[in-house]
């Protein structure tokens, strides 16, 4: 096996922003990335930024993995999308042993895969694992994973299994995606090309070492995946990544427009009207600096969980904010950036509305909910937190 090198990704995914570009509208008709596009970001490694070295993956770190998909961002944010999605659940595979990782994605594994944190489902106990029946939503790139990474509820012959506080038992379950149905669902406003269909399965035999719960310890070693409960954050990095890197792309379209076209009123370039000049110092800072902050959080919480610090409870929150601080930010910048380019923003051809199109959805993701700031807010004022810090 050819182990994927994390210091090449970079470079990696600079070189499809071209082709990522010459098919967006292509992603939108078919809402998907196109098949042999995703095969080659595949073979490259980049949906799998997680997986661990001993699979066979790059087993990359938090911040260069950001930079990863914000270069594809920049291009097109459903392509940053699926490039986000697919690594935050390759992390998953930790939790999994090389025999069953090697038996759901092959030998060598080729680790596509999706997820839904949503109990769309139930895992009835039987001999050696779980009966699984359900159905999931905002399955991101189903149309080209190998299988998926789905919440259920436990469940037995006397009705749902619960914990000693009476909250019900919550297991992940991992299935080939042709051992169900992918059901058409995916018609939105924005991250069209994202796949996030629904999908369902009927009495489905999942053996018990293809299912974990999210506090199990890893199989393999590496800060990465030790303590669990930092995938989350380290997921979510790359949702403000990918919201960032569709800022930078709205600001490098605005500019080019700015500095041919005036307007339909006016033939003097947008550039040279004061209230573009302010705009554009602004839309800036705001993309700088949220970028700046969400990075010095990420490397911050990484270096503490390479050293194996025993408490990153604060700079987990720290982290969470700058990913949610970021995510709204770059909302905004879109916002600014179309509203200041006039009649020129709603045509497809100028390339704004994919970006404000694009970010709209994405912010409706839970990694850029006001939740989040609650949150740092009750923790800043030790007051009670309104959910887990890792939910």
């Amino acid at each position: 096996m050819t182990a994927i090198l994390a210091g090449d990704l970079v470079e990696t995914a600079k070189r499809f922003v071209p082709e990522i570009m010459a098919n967006r509208d292509r992603m939108d008709s078919e809402c998907q990335l196109p098949h042999e596009l995703a095969m080659e970001m595949a073979n490259e490694g980049l949906f799998g930024l997680y997986v661990p070295k001993e699979l066979g993956g790059p087993q990359t770190d938090p911040v260069t993995a950001f930079h990863v998909v914000e270069e594809i961002a920049q291009a097109d944010g459903s392509a940053g999308w699926c490039i986000f999605n697919g690594a935050a659940v390759s992390s998953a595979v930790a939790r999994l042993s090389p025999k069953a990782v090697r038996e759901i994605f092959g030998d060598p594994p080729v680790v596509l895969g999706s997820g839904s944190a949503r109990a769309g489902g139930t895992a009835r106990l039987a001999d050696g694992g779980y009966i699984v029946s359900g159905r999931w939503n905002f399955l991101s790139g189903i149309d080209h994973s190998i299988a998926i990474f789905v919440a259920c509820r436990v469940v037995d012959e006397d009705g749902p299994v619960l914990n000693d506080d009476g909250s019900p038992v919550m297991r992940t379950v991992v299935v080939r995606v042709d051992q169900g149905e992918v059901l058409d669902t995916w018609t939105t406003m924005g991250m069209r090309g994202t796949a996030s269909h629904d999908a369902e399965y009927h009495e489905v035999f999942v053996p018990e070492d293809h299912t974990y719960t999210r506090g199990d310890p890893a199989h393999y070693e590496g800060a990465l995946y030790t303590p669990p409960q930092s995938a989350i954050v380290f997921g979510w990095t790359l949702s403000a990544a990918n919201t960032l890197g569709m800022a930078r792309g709205a600001m490098n379209t605005f500019v080019d427009l700015a500095t041919d076209s005036g307007s339909t009123d006016s033939p003097v370039l947008l550039r040279d009207r004061q209230h573009i000049k302010i705009v554009v110092g602004e839309c800036e800072a705001m993309i700088d600096s949220a970028r700046r902050y969400v990075v010095d959080t990420v490397s911050s919480m990484w270096e503490e969980q390479v050293k194996g610090g025993p408490d990153l409870s604060e700079k987990a929150m720290r982290t969470r904010l700058a990913i949610t601080h970021a995510i709204r930010q770059s909302i905004s910048v879109a916002d600014k950036l179309f509203s200041a380019a006039g009649t020129n923003s709603i045509h497809r051809s100028v390339g704004l509305e994919r970006y404000f199109r694009d970010l709209h959805v994405h912010g409706q993701h839970i990694s850029g909910l006001p939740l989040n700031f609650e949150f740092g807010g009750a923790m800043l004022m030790d007051a009670a937190p309104p959910v887990s810090l890792y939910t």
